[in-house]
Order: structure tokens, then sequence, then C-alpha cells
């Protein structure tokens, strides 16, 4: 048997692997690499090369700078702006989130876009009560469509702009790819608003019984300072409930006057707002320009990130000498030497002052201090420790450097388009993530936790399987097929079939392999027919740039995880999704570049 026959076999065994999901794609990726070794396709070297590629070291630094964004609370900004427009409509979040990640992978490129935006996304799917199967596809198809309207949306297009100007050809300009890119992106908009949705799997989303039970909505108190933009507002223009996702359930004045929080009422600078939420959203109150946790002392990024500070719950056992108390009367902050931030009291809301409430058994507490200082009280049977929520307090102080490390990486990216330095990607992102880990916006201990190094292992693999398909030359039989069917058609079915192959390659080998591949052979083709062969090469830069229908494009790759989704899901979706691009691409390519 050739060697091409054997690569092309355990391709179709890999797919059908993938399709069926008897084992994780990681371990299909695994074995595909292992089948190829021992056939004699790949030597072990050429086996492991993909896991030594740079790609592997770019995607992997993506997830820790997108680590930084979600640790710092900007991810949730920017979440909540997105979702105080769209509010819980899927179709507007749906639109909203395709057009966002477009626009931005015009110059991020898609797969940093997507890194960037997963989170964003799951949040948003979170507070809209919204499976994030629904929404996280649409974001990983929203920046591969945007991709393609610039020179710099993808490596692919940078890597065919370089490759054509060894036939005699001028490269891209910054915007060649625009007017046909921007179309495609609003054909595909409109496919995934008014068909894809409706194809789209509900997955994800739903909490466990662990979860149901370990949900608390806390009671807390915030102070309106006079700096606050909330000041002069009616609580129902201040919109806190959405904005914050924090319920205010009662409202203290000058430290007596109780009011009644009706939607006509003005917040006063000074003003103690009584709120109900999540331990995440209570302290994510830090990041309000204005407001602050009413606390016996501040809770600071600084104690937070000392050794000793943490963030625990909490539970009042039944005996406890703390029953019958208030906090006031306790002394308990100076006393215990710690602070309640918060109080939980499952199925009644109080509506009084922390500190003037009488603790009860069964009283959640969500306190900051030290460890050490808590576990006599375990002992003694006082209290019952909890979850440790460090994590949960977002280093809102640290925002501006996690913006730095994310904007130093775009910058070292791009920066071969202005200046005559050329600093490849897995450096760039590496010095991003050298600034978050120096300014300690993101610390030593987590940064491992932060990558998802089952996708890691499977890019790898099908890079490794995109080696064999060009040693074995199964890569150059195929365009040859394309070559000796479609030429008696025409020119336009050459120029569909040039595009369907890339399509094809593009599924088992990365995009920019792809396209490199099938371009020589695809501008051969063009000059030996009297045709265009810059035609060519822009629809195959388009095709590569198009992968939809399997979750092995990287962007793809992001989402397969905190999606839920199963291998079909993407050919169901991304099959019809990629047959109108084809279309749209063979209809609009030879009008803008000639045949």
């Amino acid at each position: 048997m050739t060697p091409i026959a054997i690569t092309l076999i355990l391709l179709g065994v890999a797919v059908v692997l993938f399709a069926t999901e008897k084992l994780p794609v990681d371990v299909v990726g695994l074995l595909l690499v292992i089948g190829l070794v021992l056939t004699g396709v790949l030597t072990v070297q050429e086996g492991v090369a993909g896991f030594g590629d740079n790609i592997i070291i770019t995607i992997a630094g993506l997830f820790v700078l997108t680590g930084g964004l979600v640790k710092t609370g900007l991810v949730d900004l920017i979440g909540r702006r997105l979702y105080k427009v769209s509010g819980d409509n899927q179709f507007v979040l749906t639109a909203l989130i395709m057009v966002v990640a477009a626009m931005s992978a015009s110059v991020m490129k898609n797969t940093t876009t997507t890194a960037m935006f997963v989170p964003v996304v799951m949040g948003l799917a979170s507070r809209a009560k919204i499976a994030p199967s629904k929404l996280l596809m649409p974001l990983a198809f929203g920046a591969i469509l945007g991709g393609s309207c610039t020179l710099i949306g993808t490596s692919t297009n940078l890597a065919v702009s370089g490759a054509i100007q060894r036939y005699g050809m001028e490269p891209y300009s910054m915007f060649e790819l625009t007017s046909v890119g921007v179309i495609t992106v609003g054909v595909g908009l409109i496919y995934m608003l008014f068909v894809g949705i409706k194809l789209l799997p509900n997955r994800g989303g739903e909490d466990s019984l662990t979860e149901q039970y370990s949900i608390r909505e806390y009671i807390s108190e915030v102070i309106v300072l006079p700096e606050s933009n909330l000041v002069g507002k009616t609580l129902g223009e201040a919109n806190i409930n959405l904005d914050l996702d924090l319920n205010v359930i009662g409202i203290i004045r000058n430290d007596e006057e109780k009011i009644v929080p009706q939607v006509y009422v003005r917040i006063q600078s000074g003003d103690i707002l009584i709120v109900e939420g999540s331990i995440g959203n209570i302290l994510n109150v830090k990041s309000e320009i204005g407001l602050e946790i009413k606390a016996d002392f501040k809770l600071t990024d600084t104690d937070l990130e000392s050794g000793d500070i943490e963030l625990f719950e909490v539970m009042v056992m039944r005996d406890s000498r703390l029953v019958g108390q208030t906090l006031r009367t306790l002394n308990f902050r100076y006393i215990y030497d710690l602070t309640v931030l918060a109080i939980n009291r499952h199925g009644e809301t109080v509506l009084e002052k922390m500190s003037g409430v009488p603790l009860k058994f069964g009283d959640v507490l969500l306190v900051q201090g030290n460890r050490r200082l808590i576990e006599p009280f375990v002992v003694e049977g006082e209290m019952l420790l909890l979850d440790d929520v460090s994590a949960s307090a977002q280093r809102t102080a640290k925002r501006k450097w996690a913006i730095a490390a994310f904007g130093l990486f775009l910058s070292l990216s791009l920066a071969k388009l202005v200046t005559p330095f050329d600093v490849p990607l897995a450096i760039a992102v590496l010095l991003g993530v050298l600034l978050l880990l120096a300014t300690k916006t993101v610390r030593y201990a987590e940064l491992y936790s932060l990558i998802d190094f089952r996708l890691l292992v499977l890019i790898a693999c099908m890079m490794s399987f995109g080696i064999a398909m060009e040693k074995t030359g199964a890569d150059v039989y195929l365009a040859g097929l394309i070559q000796d069917y479609f030429a008696q058609y025409g020119a336009t079915a050459v120029l569909a079939g040039f595009f369907v192959l890339t399509v094809a390659l593009t599924q088992p080998m990365s995009n920019q392999a792809a396209a490199l591949v099938v371009l020589p052979v695809a501008i051969k083709t063009a000059v030996a027919l009297g045709l265009n062969p810059r035609t060519f090469a822009v629809a195959i830069t388009y095709a590569a740039s198009f992968s939809f229908i399997t979750p092995l494009e990287p962007a793809c790759v992001l989402i397969y995880t905190p999606g839920r989704y199963k291998f079909m899901d993407f050919v169901k979706v991304g099959t019809i999704l990629t047959i109108i691009v084809f279309i749209t691409v063979m209809l609009l390519v030879p009008i803008f570049w000639k045949l």
C-alpha cells in the first residue's frame, strides 16, 4: 500500500472517530500520529514535530493573556456592557457577538479574538440564562469570517500574500480582500441569525446538584461615595440590577433613615445600599467608580495578594456562641481580627445593617482574613469552614497591566507592518505573559491552570498529520485530480475545484499549510489555461480562512470544550455555512478579480 493511500485511510478513520466521539478528540489525534509513525509514513521526530510548533506556544500564551483579562474583571466589564445593549434577547445577542467578533478579528486575528471573547460570551450566556452552545459557535464563526476582511485578519492572508510574490505578483494591500470579505461576513451573519441559530445544540449552563447547593445569595452593604456617577439618579435609572447583577433590597441614609428601594427613589452621596447577590457580583463592586463595599476596612487587591489574607465562607453552627449575637456586640472585627463582608441567610431577606443583625444557626458569612485565625473556632464547633473564594476577588487594580500585556502582544505581532522588525507571534505572546507575571496580574501558581492542554494536544497532532500530507504527496495528488477532472468544464469549475480542495485540506492541516500547498498547483494550472493567477490566489486565500465544517480550526477548537459541542454539531451547522460562503466567493471573486 502506498504512503498516500495509508495517509488518506488513516484520515478517514480519524474523521469517523471524531464524528462518533467514542474517544476524546485529543486521544484520537494521538492515535492518528501513532498510526502514521507505526506505518512508517512519519518518523518519530516528524510525528511529534507538531508539539514543537510555535503555534502551540502562541495559543497557550493566549490562554494566559485572556486569563489576565478575566482575573482583573475586564472581561466581566465588557460582558456587562454588551448585556446592557442586548438584554436576554438571543437574536440580538448573537448578532452583537458576531459583529463584534468580526470587527475585532479583522485587526487582531481570529484565534486571538476568539480566545479573548470566550470568557466574555460565557459570562453573557450565564447572565441571559442561555446555553453557552447557543453563543460560542457564532463567536468562532464570526471571528473566522471577520479574519477574511483585511491582510492582517489571519496569518493565512499574510502567508499567501508573501508567497505570491515568488510568482511575480504584488502582495495584497491592507484592504484588497475587504470588499468580498465584508459581503461574506454579512451573508454569514444572516445565515447564523435565521438558520444556524435553530441548528445549534442546547448544551451547557445547567448547574449540577453540587453547584445548585453551593449557590448562595449574599446580603452586603455598599456605600455610595461622593464621586459616584449614581449620585442624583433614581434606582430605576441606576440599573444596578442590570449592570452589577445585584438586587437593591434596602437603603440606609444618615445611618438611621430606612428607605424602601422603589424605582423613583434618588440615590444620595453617603447612602448605604443593602444589596443581594452572588459572591462574584458583590466583589465586582470594587470595579465600579464611586462604590465601595462597606466593611470595617477596605478590601484591597494588596491584601488578597498577601499569602496570609484570604476570602472564605464560614457557617454559624447550632451551639455557637455567635448565635443571637450581632457583629457589633461581638466586636467581631477587633476580637476575631476578621472582617465580614456579606451575610447569607437562606430563605430570609435581611433588611438591617449587617452589624446589627442577630446571627442565627445556618448563617453563612463571607469573611476576609487569615485562615489560621478561624481554625480554633472550627475545631471548637463554633463555625464550619466552607469554600475558599479568594479567586472570586478580581484584581481590578491590575487591570491596566492586563490591558498593557494584551496591547504589548498585539503591537509586537503587528510591528512588521510599520517597522523593519518582525517579532514572531510566539515571542510576542511570551513577552505579554512575562509582563503579567512580573506585575503579579497572573500569579505563577495559577499560570498553568489557565491553559487547556487537551486542546493543545489536538492542534499539535493535526499539525503533524499535515506534515504527512505534504511528505507523502497526498496534497499534490488531490490537487492533480482537480486539474484532471475539472478543466474540461471551464475556468469557474477549475476555480471552484481548488476552493473545495483547499477547504477539505484545512480540516486535517493548518490553514496556512493548506493554502501554501494548493497555491503553487493552482497558479501553474491558471497559467497553463491562460487564466488570471491572482484570481486563483485570492479564492484559495478565502477558502483557507473559511474552515467551519469540523472543530479542528484553532478558533473552533477554543470553543469546542466550553460549548460542550459534539463533532457533528460543526458538521451540521458549518457545512451549510461553507456552501453559502462558497457560492458567495465564486460569484464575487471573478467580478473583483477578473478571470
